[in-house]
């Protein structure tokens, strides 16, 4: 009596097993964002100012995983540094730094990628300037975030980007 108890128990998981066979969620995509970021253009402010970004591998089956600290990350320079106008961004990137756990930081020598279109008193910034981001986490690169640069004074003398 316990052996065919013991046989049907067993043979009762092997079914339950075998009927997720042929079912499987694999990594779909790759996005980054970055934590408490705006969800457009983030901004680094002031030397040693930080952004911490985020890496979800996006599954088949709609599950997100936080992949940031197995991923690689790429910093793309475009456009100009205001504090010195017509001065492009330094490629490979000289003003930010990028850890293995996706911390962005601000470093020397500063920059600012922004100017302000409007009166200081309400200012319409205006990127001149950003870095774009992308992580890639096995055979998948996320999509681009971008990122604006405000540790240096601009050339109107007034403060760089929001903050």
């Amino acid at each position: 009596m316990k052996r065919t108890r013991i046989l049907v128990t067993v043979l009762a998981a092997l079914a339950l097993l075998s009927s997720s066979c042929g079912t499987s969620d694999k990594v779909a995509s790759v996005s980054i964002t970055a934590v408490n970021g705006t969800g457009g253009f983030d901004n680094l402010v002031g030397i040693g100012g930080t952004l911490q970004l985020q890496v979800m591998a996006n599954y088949t089956s709609g599950k997100q995983i936080d992949e940031t600290n197995w991923s690689t990350y790429t910093v793309t320079p475009f456009g100009t540094d205001d504090s010195v106008p017509g001065i492009p961004l330094p490629s490979p990137p000289q003003t930010v730094t990028i850890n293995a756990t996706g911390m962005m930081t601000a470093v020397q020598p500063a920059y600012c990628t922004w100017i302000n279109l409007n009166t200081p008193a309400q200012p319409a910034w205006y990127l001149t300037g950003y870095y774009s981001v992308t992580a890639k986490y096995h055979n998948f690169t996320s999509q681009p975030i971008f990122i604006g640069v405000a540790s240096a004074a601009p050339s109107s003398g007034t403060s760089c980007g929001p903050s």
